[in-house]
């Protein structure tokens, strides 16, 4: 895609920008219009980075009382 390797550096350091956003927990429909991108072209190269937000979501499923049953835990 890029023909330097100063090229390709600026993208990978906008992916990693990207990805950090997401893993901060900022919406990806704010990241993907911060990045002019659609949601749909963030999330299929940045979903396999997002990592460490699940406790974060369980605590605020749990809180708002959404949380499902787990199978076998009663």
């Amino acid at each position: 895609m890029f023909e330097s390797p100063t090229g390709r550096c600026v993208y990978d350091n906008r992916n990693t920008r990207l990805t950090k956003w997401l893993n901060d927990g900022i919406p990806p429909a704010r990241v993907a219009e911060w990045a002019r991108n659609s949601i749909v072209v963030l999330l299929s190269t940045c979903a396999r980075c997002i990592d460490g937000q699940l406790p974060d979501l369980k605590r605020r499923l749990e809180a708002a009382g959404d949380l499902p049953e787990m199978p076998g835990a009663g």
